[in-house]
C-alpha cells in the first residue's frame, strides 16, 4: 500500500512540475483590446479625448510616430473613482510593439507621474518607436493611481520590417553608448539558470522521500517529527546558507562593477502647464436627455443661449470618443477611426445660426451603432446613469469653442 501511495504522489508531483514549466513559457496573445471592456462612466466622465491624431498609420521597425491631441479632466468626475492627483500618460497596446521615446503635457517632458487639475485642458504628445512588426490597435491611455487606466480612442497601425533588426541605443551618464533591446540579457539568463538550478536540486532532494499523500498521513497520525531527519536539516541549513552567500558575493561584485548608479525617479510632477481653449461664449442646459433603447440613440433636449458677437452653430458631440457629427456644420478630415466617428450621426431639430444675444431650446439627436458596439448604452444600467461629453459649436468665421454637458440619462424602450 505504502509503494502504490508513493507512485501516486511522485507522479502528481510530477504533473505538477511539467505544468508549471509549461506555464513559464506559454503566454497567449490577444488578438484584440480597447476601451469596450471599461465602464461607459469611466469613459463618458474622466478623461474626454479630442483633437487626437495619429502621426502615420505604416511605421517601419525603428522608425517613429507620434499620438497627440488634446484632453480634458472631466470637472464631473465621478465620486467612485479616486481623483487624478496622480496620473501618468500612457499608451494602450498590447505589449511592447512599441517602446515609448517619450512623452509631453504642456510642451513639458513628462517620464513620471503628474498631478491634473478637474476642470483642465492638457495638450499631449507620446513619440514612440516602432519594435514588433503587426497590426496594432494604439489607444490613448491615462493610468490614474486608485482609479486604473483610462483608456482613450485607438487606431489600427502597422508595424513593417523585421523585430530582429531592432535596436534601442542609449548613452549613459557616464558616456557609454548601450542598446537597451540586448543590454546585460546574457546576465538575465545566467541568473534565471542559476536559480532556477537551485530550485530543482531543493525540490530533487525532497522528491526521494514521501509526499504529500504520505506526509499527510504522517501529520494526521502525530508522526510529523519522523518526517524530517537531522540529515534533512544539515541540507536545508546548507541551501539557507548558500543562497545568502550567492546574494551577498553578487552583490559585492556588482557594486564594484557598478560604481556609480542613480534611483529610479519616482517624483510627481505638479503645475502641469495647461491649454487655453477659446472663451466658450455659448450657454448650453441640459433639460432632459433619454437614450432609446431600439433606435440606439440619445436624445437630448438643450437650452442653449448665444453671448457671444457672431452667429454659431451645433457640429459635433463627442463623449468617449466617439464622435457624432453634423456634415452640414463640420467634417472630418483628421482620418479619425471610422469605427469611432459618426459622419451623419448628429441631428438637431433647429440648427440654423443662432444669433447673438438669442436663446433657443432645441432636440439634439446622437445616433449610431457604436452605442451599442463600444458598449454605451450600458450606462442606462449603472446606479449612477448619467451621461457626460463635448459639445463643439461653430460660428460664421469658422471659430471654434467647447462647451461640457453633464446630466442624467433616462432609458426609453418603446
Amino acid at each position: 500500500m505504502k509503494i502504490i501511495k508513493d507512485k501516486v504522489a511522485k507522479l502528481s508531483f510530477v504533473a505538477l512540475l511539467i505544468t508549471m514549466t509549461a506555464a513559464m513559457f506559454y503566454a497567449p496573445t490577444a488578438s484584440a483590446h480597447g476601451e469596450k471592456s471599461q465602464a461607459a462612466f469611466m469613459r463618458m466622465r474622466t478623461i474626454h479625448w479630442f483633437d487626437l491624431n495619429w502621426s502615420k498609420e505604416e511605421v517601419p521597425v525603428n522608425d517613429t510616430m507620434t499620438i497627440s491631441g488634446k484632453f480634458l479632466v472631466f470637472a464631473g468626475w465621478p465620486e467612485t473613482v479616486d481623483k487624478p492627483e496622480v496620473s501618468f500618460l500612457n499608451i494602450g497596446i498590447p505589449g511592447p510593439v512599441f517602446i515609448r521615446a517619450g512623452s509631453w503635457i504642456g510642451g513639458q517632458l513628462v517620464p513620471r507621474s503628474v498631478s491634473l487639475e478637474l476642470g483642465e485642458v492638457y495638450e499631449f504628445k507620446v513619440l514612440l518607436k516602432a519594435r514588433r512588426p503587426g497590426d496594432w490597435h494604439v489607444h490613448s491611455m491615462m493610468n490614474v493611481q486608485g482609479g486604473g487606466p483610462i483608456i482613450g480612442p485607438g487606431k489600427w497601425v502597422t508595424i513593417t520590417g523585421s523585430m530582429s533588426e531592432f535596436v534601442n541605443p542609449v548613452t549613459t551618464l557616464t558616456g557609454q553608448t548601450i542598446d537597451l533591446e540586448t543590454y546585460g540579457l546574457d546576465n538575465v539568463y545566467f541568473w534565471h539558470a542559476v536559480w532556477f538550478a537551485i530550485a530543482i536540486a531543493w525540490l530533487m532532494f525532497w522528491f526521494k522521500r514521501p509526499i504529500f499523500v504520505p506526509r499527510h498521513i504522517a501529520v494526521s497520525t502525530g508522526k510529523a517529527d519522523t518526517l524530517i531527519s537531522a540529515g534533512d536539516k544539515k541540507v536545508g541549513m546548507l541551501f539557507a546558507v548558500g543562497t545568502m552567500v550567492i546574494v551577498a558575493a553578487s552583490m559585492g561584485a556588482t557594486n564594484e562593477k557598478y560604481p556609480v548608479t542613480t534611483p529610479l525617479q519616482a517624483g510627481l510632477l505638479r503645475g502641469m502647464k495647461t491649454y487655453q481653449m477659446p472663451e466658450a461664449t455659448v450657454s448650453v442646459k441640459v433639460d432632459d436627455a433619454t437614450y432609446r433603447v431600439p433606435g440606439r440613440a440619445m436624445q437630448m433636449t438643450l437650452t442653449i443661449t448665444n453671448n457671444g458677437d457672431s452667429a454659431v452653430r451645433l457640429g459635433e458631440f463627442n463623449t468617449a470618443g466617439v464622435r457624432f457629427l453634423d456634415p452640414a456644420v463640420h467634417e472630418d478630415e483628421t482620418a479619425y477611426p471610422d469605427d469611432l466617428l459618426a459622419e451623419e450621426g448628429l441631428t438637431v431639430s433647429d440648427n440654423s445660426p443662432l444669433a447673438p444675444g438669442e436663446t433657443r431650446t432645441v432636440e439634439v439627436t446622437a445616433s449610431d451603432a457604436a452605442w451599442e458596439v463600444y458598449r454605451l448604452a450600458d450606462l442606462i444600467y449603472d446606479p449612477d446613469s448619467r451621461f457626460a461629453g463635448l459639445l463643439f459649436f461653430w460660428d460664421e468665421s469658422g471659430n471654434r469653442q467647447l462647451v461640457t454637458v453633464d446630466a442624467p440619462l433616462i432609458p426609453s424602450f418603446i
